[in-house]
């Protein structure tokens, strides 16, 4: 199940798990939409692939009986930051961004 962080790597902005400006890489790294769209221009600065929007998590159970959502599998409360420099992430970004995500 997914992590849910709860911030984007770059700018440290809040995403709390009901947010529809969370996007996610294939490893769960997490950046808010405006970080995608602007700077990173839909390339993860860690693995080099495309980001989706991160489905969001229901608050309770809908089936009786099942232990499913928010309330008995709670979103991340560790921020995490990207390791990488901002130099580093422009040149990763500038060398693979013309690229298709499905063609990377």
């Amino acid at each position: 199940m997914l992590q849910l962080r709860p911030n984007c790597e770059l700018c440290d902005c809040d995403l709390p798990p009901e947010s529809p400006e969370a996007r996610i890489c294939s490893y769960e790294c997490t950046y808010c939409a405006g970080c995608v769209d602007g700077i990173l221009r839909n390339v993860c600065p860690t693995c080099g692939g495309g980001f989706q929007t991160r489905p969001i998590r229901p608050k309770q159970s809908y089936r009786e009986g099942e232990n499913l959502g928010l309330q008995f599998h709670p979103a991340s409360e560790q921020r995490v930051h990207s390791p990488y420099t901002g130099e580093d992430i422009r040149a990763h970004v500038l060398r693979i961004k013309a690229t298709n995500p499905e063609d990377r």
